[in-house]
């Protein structure tokens, strides 16, 4: 599905935990997530500390929109 949208123009980010699937279904932006039960998360931290992370992980996957590529690219949370 992210393959078909990109061909109508719209820049599309895979966010998954499992990074070499979003390559075999050849999606051109991803962002690692966190864990299989917890993409966006880890019920182990504090709020305060899970909302850090989600954070970084949509500030990275709007950084990946605006990012012209041309191959697959793997963007890494920092």
């Amino acid at each position: 599905m992210v393959k078909e949208i990109e061909k109508t123009g719209i820049p599309v980010v895979h966010v998954c935990t499992v990074t070499p699937i979003s390559i075999t279904v050849g999606a051109n932006r991803i962002v690692p997530a966190i864990a299989i039960p917890y993409p966006f998360g880890n019920p182990a931290k504090t709020s305060q500390e899970e909302k850090q992370i989600r954070r970084k992980l949509v500030e990275t996957a709007l950084n990946a929109l605006t990012t012209p590529v041309t191959e697959q690219t793997i963007f890494e949370v920092k």
